[in-house]
Parts: structure tokens; sequence; C-alpha cells
């Protein structure tokens, strides 16, 4: 059954900045029934920028006037996590559904407030947790169903990373930084940021998880945010996992890598940039590299269901029900530092 009126799925954005650029909107403009009518930043000379190079009719300064706009049907809030909620509540209120960046909210009670809004409103609520969508990641999916490993034993996540130029300038003064490092914005730092897409993932592939204990700390001092998490968590379904988050070591320590271990073999992959999937096993000419090809905008797989869903000829498997458990999970995680 069809959730908008129309044939069409015709989109407007708040918060057109850099996500907008290649990974996300472009590809809402290439899906059949897909059409991008509007485009919202506060500084309106940078949403006309944008309009005029991405060949959109329509910009606005205003996140009111593009979800009031008679023409969008559908709204993506890019903007950082901070608006999501009070953005996701206007556009439910204007009956629109809502596709919202990751990860969903700053905490929980925000996420569980958009849900409501959005159950109330009986507009659906997806969440841009596009890994759900990829190749790579589902052919892993696949593997474990398949039972290639085995009896699933445990997950254990590891990302170690530099300093980012980007999210901290040796010139700033300290503290004065990316937004994606400010707790108030962002929700937890650089950890929310990333291990968001890591631990959606995760329940993606092997359920919710059922209890999670860990660590943060500011080690550096470079920034408010926690800058290194250790967890330990338990699935619904018995499998442990462990993970390891420093976003402030040397080079040579730099590592981004999943390791799930079976009773028959184990997978090894990257989270971020790589493509290739591990399959190891004793077994003789049994272990396997797999190769793939990811889409220029990252994010079309998982928009296509969005639309799919919206048009009532698929499903999408990223909502906001599922997209809150992983609040949860990264709240729990980092509570003795922000709590």
């Amino acid at each position: 059954m069809k959730k908008i009126e129309g044939d069409k799925v015709r989109w407007g954005i708040i918060g057109v900045g850099d996500v907008c650029e290649v990974k996300s909107a472009p590809a809402m403009q290439l899906i059949a029934n897909s059409e991008l009518i509007a485009v919202m930043r506060r500084n309106g000379n940078l949403a006309e920028d944008y309009a005029r190079r991405h060949h959109v009719s329509k910009w606005y300064a205003d996140a009111a006037d593009v979800i009031n706009d008679p023409d969008v049907n559908a709204i993506y809030i890019a903007t950082p996590p901070n608006a999501h909620a009070e953005y996701t509540i206007m556009a439910a209120a204007a009956g629109k559904p809502v596709y919202v960046e990751k990860p969903m909210a700053k905490n929980t009670a925000e996420c569980q407030q958009m849900i409501d809004a959005c159950s109330v409103a009986g507009v659906p609520l997806y969440v841009a947790y596009y890994r759900r969508r990829l190749p790579h990641f589902e052919k892993v999916k696949s593997l474990l169903a398949e039972g290639a490993i085995g009896a699933i034993r445990s997950v254990k996540i590891e990302l170690l990373r530099t300093i980012d130029p980007d999210i901290v300038s040796n010139s700033a003064p300290a503290k004065t930084v990316n937004w994606r490092v400010n707790p108030d914005v962002a929700g937890g730092g650089y950890f929310f940021d990333l291990a968001a897409h890591q631990l959606d993932y995760l329940d993606y592939i092997f359920g919710p998880i059922a209890s999670v204990h860990g660590i943060a700390e500011n080690q550096a001092g470079k920034y408010t945010a926690a800058d290194i998490i250790q967890g330990v968590f338990k699935f619904e379904n018995d499998v442990l996992g462990i993970g390891n988050w420093c976003f402030t070591v040397d080079q040579v320590s730099q590592k981004d890598e999943m390791t799930i271990v079976g009773s028959e073999g184990q997978i090894r992959m990257a989270f971020f940039g790589a493509s290739s999937v591990y399959f190891e096993s004793s077994k003789p000419n049994q272990s396997q590299v797999y190769e793939f090809e990811l889409p220029k905008h990252i994010q079309q797989p998982l928009i296509q269901t969005v639309v799919d869903d919206l048009l009532g000829v698929g499903t999408c498997p990223s909502l906001g029900s599922t997209a809150i458990r992983t609040n949860w999970v990264m709240q729990e995680m980092t509570k003795n530092y922000y709590n």
C-alpha cells in the first residue's frame, strides 16, 4: 500500500550540506519515480548555490517553508543530530514521511519523540543507515545465513584513527572544533558519528543487543567528547561482542576491522572505505576474498528502498524502530562519561 499521494516521491531536503553533494541527494534525482523538488539551508545563498549546481528548482532558508511546500511530499533531514527531533516532529505534523540522517538523534529520548510523532501522524520514519543495503555488507549477511562459518561465537570491532584535521585543527584552540565532537550537537562525539554505522549493522545481522557495558574517557584533551570507548555486549541470540574505538592514535596503530568468529571459520571486513570481504576457514580450498564495486552515490541502494516503500512496491530495512536501538547501545556504552 502506498504511503504518499501520487505516483512519485517528491523530496524536500532540510540541511543541504556536504552529505548531500555526492552521498545521498543526487540519488533522489536518479531513482525512478523520485524527484528532488526543494532544498533548504539556513544560509539561503548556500541553498541557492546548491540548487543551481544540482538543478533543483526551489531553495529556502527556513525549514518550515520546505516542509509546507505543497509540491513536496517527503522530507530528508540532513542536519546535525541536534536538529533531527525538531524537524522530524514538524514534518510529521505536516503529514510528510521522513528520511533522517544517522545517528537518529542525540539520545534515545529524542528518538522516541520522533517515533511517537510519526506514529500519531501516520507517516513512516526512515533512518540513513545505508550499509544495510550495500553489496559487501549484504554478502556478509548472506554468508552468515548460509552457515558458512558454522555457529556464530562472537564479533569484534576495532576502529582506531589518528586525530582528523577536519575534526581538530592544529591551529585551533582546544575544544573549538567540528560539530561532530561537540556532544551538545552530535550527542556523543566522533564515536556517535562512526560507531553508529557499525552497531546498527550488527543489529541488522544479529538482531537487537540485549545487554551492554562500556567505559568512555577523554585522553587527549583535544575536545570535550570522549575520544576512547571500549564496550562489551550480548545479543538476544546469545552472540557476544566486543568493541574498541579510539580517535587519537598514531598512524601506525590505525585500524578498521570487524571480525565475526564462528565454529567453522571467520569473516573479516572493514566498515569504512575498503569493500572487500574475507572468508577464512581451516578447511582446504574454502577461504575466499569477495570484492565489490560500490555505488557512486553511496546511499542510493537504501534510498531506493525508501522510495519503493513509499510507493507500496517494497520495504525499507532501516526504520526509526530499529535505529533507536543503536542510540540506546551508544548511550549505555558511554554513560559513565556523559551522565
